[in-house]
């Protein structure tokens, strides 16, 4: 925001309370009340009107309190924000960024714990992307900023209080790029968002019993690496995705066809494909967590696969 004035933030309490998970916190004091604005609780109206405003050389940034609520706003990100530059002709750009946090926090109740990400990937025009440390998502948001294109930054509600050494020098990172998190030889572990952390506990596990992974952070939910996925699936011959969202019709799902279609050859057994059960979240913890992977799944089926 310093470096640009046309970008601004819009969303309930994003101001003066600092957003609700705090991350506009302090900024409202620095770049006042228009380019922090506090908005109604009408997700459809002002995420229309971010659209609107980046079609007139703003670069609004849009955050949803929770990414369930902007299932309100689903016909202005579909049938406006996606399709805008190409039924204008290419009259109109819509450099947009619409983020907040999703996936299923502790006992947040079903409306709160929704993981949307395949809502949004079957949407034309949209870019889409997942962060899951404080590295990268300062570099993606900073090129989701830049990017003259729509991109929904989905962000985990239990990794706000992850804390890491970033650098201080300028950094931006590729949209549409995968992170190889961790090289190896038996296994490629394909996953994003919170399920990162939980297949580095996975590996710590695996790697004691002898087996070698190796871990991709997709980061990139439309469109898929599939450079980086086709070279680490040329090496391992192997695949597991782990996600978070929902088994039929998730991100899995369409990753899976991506690599049945590319690289079947290349796969001496069946991808593995880990998801959060079909069902709505339950408040009670111990059923919640039984609807998310849990790093002995992983490693469950990490053992399966590597029979092959």
């Amino acid at each position: 925001m310093e470096r640009d004035p046309t970008v601004c933030v819009i969303g309930e309490d994003v101001g003066h309370y600092g957003g609700s998970y705090k991350v506009t916190k302090g900024m409202a004091e620095k770049f006042g009340d228009l380019r922090l604005l506090d908005t109604p609780i009408a997700e459809n109206s002002f995420t229309g009107m971010a659209i609107g405003a980046a079609m007139t050389g703003l670069r609004p940034i849009v955050e949803g309190m929770n990414m369930g609520f902007l299932l309100l706003a689903f016909n202005q990100i579909a049938n406006n924000c996606g399709m805008l530059h190409y039924t204008s002709g290419g009259q109109f750009t819509i450099p947009i960024v619409i983020r907040g946090p999703g996936g299923v926090g502790k006992q947040l109740g079903a409306e709160h714990s929704q993981r949307l990400e395949s809502y949004f990937q079957s949407v034309p025009g949209l870019q889409m992307v997942a962060c899951s440390t404080p590295y990268n998502a300062k570099g993606l948001m900073k090129a989701a900023i830049r990017s003259e294109n729509p991109v929904i930054l989905f962000e985990h509600v239990l990794l706000y209080n992850l804390k890491e050494r970033i650098p201080d020098e300028e950094y931006v990172l590729c949209l549409e790029e995968a992170e190889l998190v961790r090289p190896g030889q038996d296994i490629t572990i394909l996953t994003y968002s919170r399920m990162r952390h939980h297949v580095l506990q996975a590996v710590k596990t695996l790697v004691s019993k002898g087996y070698d992974p190796e871990v991709i952070d997709i980061r990139s939910l439309k469109p898929f690496d599939l450079f980086a996925i086709g070279n680490s699936v040329k090496k391992t011959h192997k695949v597991l995705i782990v996600e978070e969202c929902m088994r039929t019709g998730g991100i899995g799902a369409s990753l899976r066809a991506a690599i049945m279609e590319n690289f079947f050859d290349e796969l001496d057994a069946p991808i593995g494909c880990l998801s959060s059960q079909d069902v709505p979240t339950p408040y009670a913890g111990p059923l919640e967590d039984l609807t998310v992977v849990q790093p002995p799944q992983i490693v469950f089926a990490v053992e399966q696969l590597c029979k092959h």
